[in-house]
């Protein structure tokens, strides 16, 4: 699955934008503001961003530097109402992937968040390996020894949070938000449930980690040594 952050300022086209995506079977988290897409970047689990420019709070080229920060290679795709060359061309030299004015039809913008996933990832890792185990970061794909693992979705996710942070503690909010999305409901025993059953899944297969609770704070993914 596919995850992408939306920020969009406009409360009308950012639900027509999700729904879109939801339909097409994206995951999207949505923020308004740069501020909020800063603070979103910091869980580092985007697989792609879709970036308005000319929000309240400052320009959303702004931020390209901390989203790649946290998710190095994140594909980011500008969409904003600016659209002259010059425009353009600044959108592209702040570290754009691909930049698409408004308005646009959605068809394009689906196809151009399929051309630029088909791209070489450059500085993204594309598979991360722990034990036995590895983390395909372009599929969302785990397998162990090189079988393939089948996993329910949350599960999955919880994963890849993990091993993008292997060996390092992630905090249950960053987890939350990872597993759920900014705008669903978290029920508060849900998150546990989900590791147990994943510690199980791993052990089932052999794959050579473990993942520990860290007492208040969040949980951690390590190789048995």
């Amino acid at each position: 699955m596919v995850r992408i952050l939306l920020v969009e300022d406009e409360p009308a086209m950012a639900t027509a934008l999700r729904s879109v995506l939801v339909r097409e079977g994206y995951v999207v988290d949505h923020v308004s503001g740069v501020a909020l897409a800063r603070e979103a970047a910091r869980f580092g689990n985007s697989d792609l961003v879709l970036l308005d420019r000319t929000l309240a709070d400052g320009d959303g080229l702004s931020i390209v530097s901390d989203l790649r920060e946290y998710n190095p290679g994140v594909p980011i795709i500008v969409i904003t109402a600016l659209g002259g060359v010059t425009d353009r061309v600044t959108g592209l030299d702040k570290g754009a992937d691909d930049y698409l004015a408004k308005p646009f039809a959605m068809e394009e913008m689906l196809a151009r968040i399929r051309a630029v996933r088909r791209r070489p990832a450059g500085l993204h890792l594309r598979q991360i390996k722990l034990g036995r185990l590895a983390y395909d970061l372009d599929n969302d794909e785990a397998s162990v020894s090189g079988k393939r693992l089948d996993l329910p979705r949350r599960e999955l996710l919880v994963l890849g949070t993990l091993m993008r942070r292997r060996g390092r503690t992630v905090v249950r909010r960053s987890l939350e938000e990872a597993v759920y999305g900014f705008d669903d409901e978290i029920q508060s025993n849900t998150l546990d449930s989900h590791v147990s059953r994943l510690r199980r899944r791993l052990a089932d297969a052999t794959a050579d980690v473990e993942i520990h609770a860290i007492r208040g704070v969040g949980y951690l993914i390590r190789q048995i040594s």
